[in-house]
């Protein structure tokens, strides 16, 4: 029977519509992680004091 490898294949960027995911370099002990890349989606604005009545 053949024997796995050890080796990971390539796996291409992935995007949606607010998240990008991409392949990191296996580690010394041969893990492959993957890396998540949220963009925002809610815009942070300075609070202002209610004007009084």
């Amino acid at each position: 029977m053949s024997e796995s490898t050890n080796e990971r294949p390539e796996v291409p960027e992935g995007e949606s519509a607010y998240l990008k995911t991409r392949q990191m370099k296996p580690n010394e002990k041969g893990f492959v992680g993957y890396e998540t890349i949220w963009e925002t989606f809610q815009e942070e604005k300075e609070y202002e004091i209610p004007k009084k009545p």
